[in-house]
């Protein structure tokens, strides 16, 4: 008698994309903390969350999303969402909602620092509109793509780069760009995935902190 062949146990992990909102800046701040210390960077971070609560939600009339600084947040649960119909959604945005069926559970030692009620935040993304005089379009910048280091290699950071992709070809924008270290290989490789194109011929000039300011009063 052949013994029935015993399926892996399955998983899933639900995942959802979001618009943030000022009650999240708490775990936006706790999500760049952690992104500046994987960058190495953790010696020129100085947001608050008092500096990003009025930079990206100043009151009292925040732009509207899209129009100019945008988060979405990224959150996962054991549970699946309740369909996008029963939540309250921003208008401009329906949530994205994603099923990943992992052959094993994620350990997250960190879950509770980055609690969202009964979900918990993975990831972001910040954008903002840019332009390009060639085209004669707007596009989409994104400043920065995070995914928590459990979350990571499984499919969670190309739906936070789909969701910027989706919403700039919804607009019906030009591009959408962003930068990352040259020594980071494995973002060079995740963007290269999705058929974005590295241009190594193009340099960052940036003009900050006392340079700025010295070079504003000459």
């Amino acid at each position: 008698m052949a013994v029935p062949e015993t399926l892996p146990t399955q998983h899933p992990l639900y995942a959802r994309i979001r618009l943030a909102s000022i009650i999240d800046v708490h775990h936006i701040h706790h999500l760049i903390h952690q992104m500046a210390a994987y960058y190495h960077l953790s010696n020129k971070f100085s947001a608050t969350e008092a500096s990003l609560t009025a930079t990206l939600f100043p009151s009292p009339n925040p732009p509207p999303p899209f129009t100019s600084f945008t988060v979405f947040i990224l959150e996962v649960s054991a549970d699946p969402f309740p369909p996008i119909a029963q939540q309250q959604n921003d208008h401009n945005f329906s949530p994205l909602l994603k099923t990943i069926c992992l052959e094993h559970p994620i350990e997250d030692s960190e879950k509770e620092t980055y609690r969202l009620g009964d979900v918990v935040a993975a990831g972001f993304v910040l954008f903002f509109p840019n332009y390009s005089t060639f085209l004669a379009k707007p596009g989409l910048y994104i400043e920065d793509l995070f995914i928590r280091e459990p979350y990571r290699n499984k499919g969670l950071g190309r739906m936070l780069y789909a969701a910027v992709a989706m919403q700039a070809a919804k607009m019906g924008y030009a591009r959408v760009e962003l930068v990352t270290p040259h020594w980071n290989v494995n973002g060079i490789k995740f963007y290269e995935h999705m058929d974005a194109k590295i241009l190594p011929d193009w340099r960052i000039c940036r003009l900050t902190g006392e340079a700025l300011e010295a070079f504003s009063s000459s």
